[in-house]
């Protein structure tokens, strides 16, 4: 399966430009998710110097991408900007899970053991 994955508010706290916290299990379950055969596309509205910020804090955590901000594959068939997959996992998603913040007035974030529920991956 083909999964994107947001940045800001799904891998790590809302505190754009700047790499917030972790969001947890996060990373854990996006290696999970690799390990099991999917295929991550970074899906970020982060571009420049931000995005290549984002993609070295993943490669720093042992996450490389299938593709950022495009599914690669797909040039072949459509060339819409939209990056095809069966699964978006992002803070904004409708109906994706959500925590909320920490931080007083904080934005919530994706709530990742929900997450992995649904992928029926193990607790850690």
């Amino acid at each position: 399966m083909i999964i994107a994955v947001d940045f800001d508010g799904t891998i790590v706290e809302h505190e754009y430009p700047k790499i917030g916290k972790p969001v947890p299990l996060a990373i854990e379950t996006m290696k999970d998710l690799q390990k099991s055969g999917h295929d991550l596309i970074l899906w970020t509205v982060r571009i420049g110097e931000h995005l290549r910020e984002a993609c070295e804090y993943c490669m720093t955590n042992g996450i490389s991408f299938f593709g950022i901000n495009e599914n690669p594959g797909q040039k072949f068939w459509n060339g819409s900007p939209k990056a095809y997959a069966q699964i978006y996992i992002d803070d904004a998603a409708f109906g994706c899970p959500l925590l909320p913040s920490q931080e007083q007035n904080g934005r919530p974030y994706v709530d990742w053991a929900k997450v992995r529920e649904h992928f029926e991956l193990q607790a850690k």
